[in-house]
Parts: C-alpha cells; sequence; structure tokens
C-alpha cells in the first residue's frame, strides 16, 4: 500500500515522503490515526501545495532536536547496580534504567529513543547513542557503578 506520511514517523520517514506500508499497518493504523493518507494522484497535488509549510515544520523540529542534542551531549548518566561477582551484574542496566536515571537530571526522553545494542552487564562507563531526530544522534555517558553494600 502506498502512502504519504502526514507527520514525522521514525520508522518510515519524515512528513510529506511518499512509501511503501504493509496494508494492514496503513489501513488499520496510519490511515485512522490522520497519521498519513492514501498516495492517490489527487493527494499528491495536495500534499506538494502544502510541501512549504511542511518543509518549515521539518526545519522547526530538526532546530529543536539539535539544541536538546546540545544539552544532552555532554551529560554522564551514573546508575548504581548490585554486584554479582567483581564486575558482573546481578542483573542488567536496560534502556528503562539509563531513561529513569535522565528524568532525575530533568531531561525527559522516550525510551525507544535510547539506542542501547543490548542492556549492560558489567560495571564499566558506555556511550550510548540517543535518536533525537533524523541524523541527530549525539552520545551520552552512562557509568554503570557497584552499589554499596550495607553493614560494611
Amino acid at each position: 500500500m502506498r502512502i504519504i506520511l502526514k507527520e514525522t514517523i521514525d520508522t518510515l520517514g519524515i512528513a510529506g515522503t511518499e512509501c511503501e506500508v504493509a496494508a494492514g499497518y496503513g489501513r488499520n493504523y496510519l490511515l485512522p490515526q490522520g497519521k498519513a493518507i492514501i498516495a492517490t494522484p489527487q493527494n499528491r497535488k495536495v500534499m506538494e501545495q502544502t510541501k512549504a509549510k511542511l518543509e518549515l515544520q521539518i526545519a522547526k523540529e530538526r532546530k529543536i532536536a539539535e539544541e536538546i542534542a546540545a544539552k544532552i551531549k555532554n551529560i554522564v548518566c551514573t546508575i548504581k547496580a548490585k554486584v554479582h561477582e567483581e564486575s558482573r551484574l546481578y542483573g542488567s542496566v536496560t534502556s528503562h534504567d539509563i531513561k529513569d536515571s535522565l528524568n532525575l537530571q530533568d531531561i525527559i526522553l522516550e525510551r525507544r529513543s535510547i539506542l542501547l545494542a543490548e542492556p549492560i552487564k558489567e560495571i564499566g562507563e558506555y556511550k550510548v547513542p540517543i535518536r533525537l531526530y533524523k541524523d541527530v544522534e549525539p552520545e551520552i555517558t552512562v557509568k554503570v557503578i557497584p552499589e554499596e553494600k550495607e553493614g560494611k
């Protein structure tokens, strides 16, 4: 099914682009939510007319993303975790834990924008990319430190 996006969707593209999606995804999600329209010659003409407005919106979204990127580029996110052996963790540090730690520093992000390839399972310092917008991916530093044991 060919559709034209009315708003930017991370997995598909930016607003105003035409793309191919599964029929069920388009029919059951994108069209009812108003996130896309069916790509017909008439709808293409309408989207061409609104292209200038979309380009302004895209530039605005990108500028906001770049401002946030400059703000979080030097952030160090420290997470305390229980240690099993010397440097192995009992559990693991996931993107959810990183999101919670960033929320404590007044940085509100969606969990899915934290691009953690796999959960962190050892103590150390890691660089984790954050996707704020297409091609705007600053890296934050995540420090995993051992939790102090009680009674010692």
